[in-house]
C-alpha cells in the first residue's frame, strides 16, 4: 500500500457561471466484500460487471476510507456520518433520533428514541431482521396496533419504512446495550435481549432528564419485546402473510438508543454549500441529512431493495444539481442482499448501481458548463459470508474535469490499495472532496 499523500490533490475547479461547481456523492450501501472463494477469490466489487465505476477510477483518483471511528459499531449511522465528516464522538446518538427526524417526531429534552425494527421470530430464533421484508403499508397497520395495545404517556410506537420504525421512550436511560438485529440472524433472541450496559447494572441515578435507570429501561424495553410477540402471533397480517408462504412480523426489536443529537450544518462545516440535499429510501440516511440542514428529496418507487427506482432517483439526483451544490445519493439495495448472504443478488445491485446510476450522472455531467464532481464509495463491507457489517476501510473514488489521474485502474477493495489518497480517516475524505 502506497503512503498516504495529499499534497498532490488538484484542487477542484471553480466553474464558471454564478453558482460554480457541484457535488454528488453515490454511496452504495454495504457494497464492499470479503473474497470469495467460489468466485476465484475475487471481491463481489471485482468479480462484478462495472465499467462506469472503473472508467472513473482511471480518470480519477482512488483511496481508502476508514468509515468507523475506534470504538463504535459498524453501522450505517455511524459510517455515513462519518463519510459526511462529522466527529462521531462529539454528535453520535445512535440510528433512535435519525429515524425520529426522518419521519418528522420532534424530540423533546428526556425522550428517548430507538430504532425499532418489526423481526420474525420463530421458535426461540430470530430468524431474520426484516420479517421478509414486510411492506411499509402491512407494517403500519401493525405499529398502530402495537401502538394501541401498548403506547401510553411513557411509550410511543411511531411507523417509519417497511420493518425500520420507531419507538420512543419518556425517560429512558441510553445506557443499555442492544443487540442490532442484522448481526444476529438464526440466533437464539432470549440472551441477546436488552441489558444495562457493562457497569451501568447497578445505577440508580438516571442519565440527564431520564427518570429510569438503566436496569428500568432495560426491563421496560424488553417486556416490550414480549408482549409484541403475544400481539403480533395471531394478527390477521401476519395470518395471510403465513399463507401467502411468507414471515410472519410477529416481533419487535429496539435498539440503538440516543437523544436528539446537535449536529453541526453542513453548510456551516463548508461555507461554499448553499444548498444541499439528500435522497435515500432510508429513513436513518434522511435524518442524517435533516440535522445536516440538507432538504430531504421524496423519490417515488424507491423501496432500499434491489427492484428500487434507479432511474427516478437519477432524475431526482440531476435536478438538484441544478441548484444545489452538493448532493448525497444513497442506495440501499447492495446492503440488503448483503444481509441475506446472496452472493448473485449482490453483484447484480453493483452492476445496476453502476449502469443505472453511476452510469447515467457521468454521462449527464461530464459536459455541463459548471463542473461536477462525483464521488463513489460505500459506507461499510457488508461480506455475504457473515451477514453483516465490518469495519474495514472501504474503496472510494473522486472524479472532476481536470483531476490528474493515478495509476488506478479498477475501482474494488483490492485495487484501492494503490490509490494516491492512500488510507483516509475523520474529516480527511470529505475535506478532499470539498476542496
Amino acid at each position: 500500500m502506497k503512503p498516504q499523500n495529499n499534497s498532490n490533490s488538484s484542487p477542484l475547479p471553480a466553474g464558471k457561471g454564478a453558482r460554480g461547481r457541484g457535488c454528488i456523492i453515490i454511496l452504495g450501501d454495504g457494497m464492499a466484500d470479503w473474497p470469495v472463494k467460489a468466485l476465484g477469490n475475487k471481491t463481489l466489487l471485482q468479480a462484478a460487471s462495472t465499467p462506469y465505476m472503473d472508467k472513473l477510477a482511471r480518470m480519477g483518483r482512488v483511496g481508502r476510507l476508514v468509515t468507523v471511528a475506534e470504538g463504535f459499531h459498524p453501522g450505517s449511522e455511524v459510517a455515513n456520518m462519518s463519510v459526511l465528516g462529522y466527529n462521531l464522538p462529539k454528535v453520535y446518538e445512535g440510528r433512535g433520533p435519525l429515524e425520529a427526524a426522518s419521519i418528522g417526531v420532534d424530540l423533546q429534552p428526556g425522550e428517548m428514541a430507538m430504532r425499532c425494527n418489526i423481526v420474525c421470530v420463530e421458535g426461540e430464533i430470530l430468524k431474520n431482521h426484516s420479517s421478509g421484508h414486510i411492506t411499509t403499508e402491512e407494517a403500519d397497520i401493525l405499529v398502530k396496533y402495537l401502538q394501541e395495545k401498548l403506547g401510553d404517556d411513557r411509550v410511543s410506537f411511531y411507523t417509519g419504512v417497511q420493518y425500520r420504525h420507531l419507538l420512543v421512550i419518556k425517560g429512558g436511560d441510553k445506557r443499555i446495550d442492544c443487540t442490532p438485529p442484522h448481526d444476529v440472524p438464526l440466533q437464539p433472541f432470549r440472551p441477546l435481549m436488552v441489558k444495562p450496559m457493562e457497569g451501568a447494572e447497578h445505577i440508580a441515578v438516571p442519565e440527564g432528564n431520564a427518570d429510569l435507570t438503566p436496569q428500568q429501561t432495560a426491563d421496560l424495553l424488553n417486556n416490550l419485546i414480549l408482549r409484541s410477540q403475544e400481539l403480533l402471533r395471531e394478527h390477521p397480517v401476519n395470518l395471510k402473510r403465513i399463507a401467502e408462504g411468507k414471515d410472519p412480523a410477529n416481533s419487535i426489536w429496539p435498539w440503538s438508543p440516543g437523544y436528539r443529537p446537535q449536529m453541526e450544518r453542513f453548510s456551516d462545516k463548508f461555507p461554499q454549500v448553499k444548498k444541499s440535499a439528500v435522497i435515500s429510501a432510508v429513513d436513518l440516511i434522511n435524518g442524517i441529512g435533516y440535522y445536516a440542514g440538507m432538504r430531504r428529496i421524496t423519490v417515488e418507487g424507491v423501496t432500499g431493495l434491489y427492484d428500487t427506482s434507479y432511474e427516478n432517483k437519477v432524475a431526482a439526483a440531476l435536478e438538484a444539481l441544478k441548484t444545489d451544490d452538493f448532493v448525497y445519493l444513497h442506495i440501499e439495495a447492495s446492503d440488503e442482499a448483503g444481509h441475506e448472504g446472496n452472493v448473485p443478488l449482490k453483484i447484480k445491485t453493483i452492476e445496476n448501481l453502476d449502469s443505472r446510476a453511476v452510469g447515467p450522472i457521468y454521462e449527464a455531467v461530464k459536459d455541463w458548463d459548471e463542473p461536477v464532481a462525483i464521488a463513489i464509495l460505500p459506507d461499510h463491507p457488508t461480506p455475504c459470508e457473515l451477514r453483516t457489517h465490518t469495519a474495514e476501510p472501504v474503496p472510494f473514488l473522486i472524479w472532476y474535469p481536470g483531476i490528474e489521474p493515478d495509476s488506478v485502474q479498477a475501482f474494488d477493495e483490492v485495487s484501492a490499495y494503490d490509490g494516491s489518497y492512500g488510507v483516509l480517516k475523520e474529516d480527511e475524505f470529505i475535506n478532499v472532496l470539498m476542496g
